[in-house]
């Protein structure tokens, strides 16, 4: 299966060969700011399956202390990707292109989102990460 993303300018393609995985939705307060919403929309590629099809030289990252980071579109300013350790970790959900035939499997920093969001009942929300289970092993902090 291929999934194609693009930015918002159309600026910047990319292709995954293969499935996204864990998709999330996060509720935290950096996610809020990073994606201007009440919470960001992600899912893990594996990174061998991921590639730039176009303006790749269009793209700048922020990067946190962690080894966290985002690469965006400095034309339109759109998020495309997470990297960890200076690696692509998944995908922004909103900048896939066509139906990539999934649903979102849990909200996560639930305790930490806007006192005016409201949440579907019907998916998993936890608290911070869940338990056991940091898709990818991301540090935030």
């Amino acid at each position: 299966m291929t999934i194609k993303g693009s930015c918002f300018c159309g600026s910047v393609t990319y292709k995954i060969e293969g499935k996204i995985r864990d998709t999330l939705s996060c509720h935290c307060s950096m996610c809020r700011k990073v994606f201007s919403a009440q919470a960001s929309a992600y899912a893990l590629v594996e990174p061998d399956e991921f590639s730039w099809v176009s303006g790749s030289d269009l793209l700048t990252c922020y990067e946190s202390k962690s080894g966290a980071g985002l690469q965006f579109c400095r034309q339109c300013g759109s998020t495309l990707c997470g990297l960890y350790k200076g690696k692509i970790h998944g995908v922004t959900l909103g900048c896939i292109e066509g139906d990539p035939k999934i649903t979102l499997g849990m909200h996560i920093f639930v305790g930490s989102k806007a006192s005016w969001e409201t949440i579907p009942d019907d998916v998993p929300q936890y608290e911070e990460w869940p338990p056991d289970n940091n898709p990818g092993g991301i540090k935030i902090s």
